[in-house]
């Protein structure tokens, strides 16, 4: 009995992971995608001051942007769901801010006059995150890609 509870716990224990790994996928699919809309030249995207953070810009999209800014969210929401640490879900964190911090900074200039610490910061974030997920896995953490420094 005992091994038939042990067997049953790894297959449970290799679903979640599974699952854990295709929605961290997602997430990381649509960050990607709402990054690279948010350069586009052709995008359109306004920014008025956050009602809860001074001094901060909120991005906000057309019809054509506001499909990737949707994605993130879902994806972002359907990750902290099923997110096996807290640590990974406060680097998920830290893309999804970053990300819109790109946006609003993309609101009032050209994607060739976009700040690179904002990049820095966003890959930096998403760095962070692989690495959370990395620890989930019991993997060692990965040094940061020397070519994404400012």
């Amino acid at each position: 009995m005992r091994n038939h509870d042990r067997m049953a716990q790894r297959e449970h224990e290799r679903q979640w992971r599974e699952v854990r790994l295709r929605f961290y996928n997602d997430f990381l699919a649509a960050h990607r995608k709402y990054v690279a809309f948010v350069v586009e030249p052709t995008a359109r995207i306004t920014a008025a001051p956050h009602p809860r953070s001074p001094g901060r810009l909120m991005p906000f999209f057309d019809e054509t942007g506001r499909p990737y800014k949707e994605t993130l969210e879902a994806g972002f929401t359907a990750m902290r769901l099923v997110a096996l640490r807290p640590a990974t879900v406060g680097t998920a964190v830290e893309m999804v801010t970053h990300a819109r911090q790109l946006a609003a900074a993309r609101a009032t200039c050209s994607p060739a006059d976009l700040p690179s610490r904002v990049f820095q910061q966003l890959w930096d974030a998403e760095q962070d995150f692989l690495n959370a997920i990395r620890g989930e896995l019991g993997l060692q953490p990965m040094p940061r890609d020397p070519t994404r420094s400012a």
